[in-house]
């Protein structure tokens, strides 16, 4: 496998998938002959994955997805990367492609306006308007745009009842982001069933905007680094592997520093959660990465 010719696309689309555990079993087939790694995630309402592997392999995907799915338009985020920061392939069948539950959303005729990247900047820079982040707490931590609001969210799920608590008027001009724009879409639809009709939302999120930044060569308004659902944990601006780490037992991002923390247990705690698991959650980590553990010295003794 060629380092120089890996790529992580990630895509998703909302349409109605019938017979998704016959369609899990065809992707799944496809996929077992070929050196691809990441997450496919398929429910009645659409799919959402994240694949890595080589340029070429990941070409034919896509094509077979939209072929099998009968998707004709698939706005895909290619970035290079010089390792797989995805363990394996995983196709899933899930009540949600993204989950909001808040039961059934039509996403495709209720939704923000989208904003590009190349307007992005001018939009977020007006008074008049109150730029939300969909993310949560932990990936805000790490990384944002300038002046954004943090509902305080620790999953997705809470998005709703965190934004209510916003108390923001439904006359208000809102821009909303994410990391690639999934969670922007239900959202924006959630605010629109609820009143909202002056909603904007970043197109293709945080990873198009710092693409569109990179391509140009232009100044970035976003700070810091963006959390990613893999093994590079960040990237930055410039969409190479960021500067964290994970903690496994808590799922916090983590310094170089808090890895020789003595609060720092790897797969169990670090010092984001040392004080706050509990036994019974240290435990099951410290037998998880016991596992892990046994497994990588047995592939490094067969070497």
């Amino acid at each position: 496998m060629d380092k120089n010719n890996l790529f992580i696309y990630s895509f998703y689309r909302f349409k109605s998938v019938k017979n998704i555990k016959t369609v899990k079993s065809q992707l799944e087939n496809f996929f077992n002959s070929r050196f691809i790694k990441g997450t496919v995630l398929i429910a009645n309402e659409g799919i959402n994955a994240s694949l890595s592997g080589c340029e070429a392999e990941l070409d034919d995907s896509v094509k077979y997805i939209k072929k099998n799915l009968k998707i004709r338009k698939l706005f895909i985020k290619r970035n290079h990367i010089n390792f797989h920061p995805f363990n394996k392939l995983k196709v899933r069948v899930k009540k949600e492609i993204i989950s909001l539950g808040q039961g059934s959303l039509n996403i495709n005729k209720y939704t923000g306006k989208y904003i590009s990247p190349a307007d992005w900047d001018n939009i977020i820079s007006q008074k008049n308007v109150k730029l939300i982040d969909t993310r949560n707490k932990y990936e805000i931590k790490i990384g944002k745009f300038k002046k954004s609001i943090n509902p305080d969210t620790n999953n997705f799920r809470e998005f709703t009842k965190k934004f209510q608590d916003l108390n923001i008027s439904k006359s208000q001009k809102i821009a909303m982001y994410c990391t690639g724009g999934i969670r922007c879409e239900k959202a924006s639809t959630f605010l629109y069933n609820n009143g909202y009709k002056n909603v904007y939302q970043l197109d293709g999120g945080i990873i198009n905007y710092l693409s569109h930044k990179k391509k140009l060569k232009k100044d970035s308004s976003w700070k810091g680094e963006c959390f990613v659902f893999d093994n590079r944990v960040s990237i930055n601006k410039n969409l190479l592997k960021g500067k964290y780490f994970q903690c496994y037992g808590c799922r916090n991002p983590i310094t170089k520093k808090d890895l020789e923390s003595k609060n720092y247990k790897k797969g169990v705690f670090c010092p984001i959660c040392y004080n706050v698991r509990t036994k019974k959650q240290i435990k099951r980590s410290t037998s998880r990465q016991q596992q892990i553990d046994q497994k990588n010295n047995k592939v490094i003794s067969k070497m």
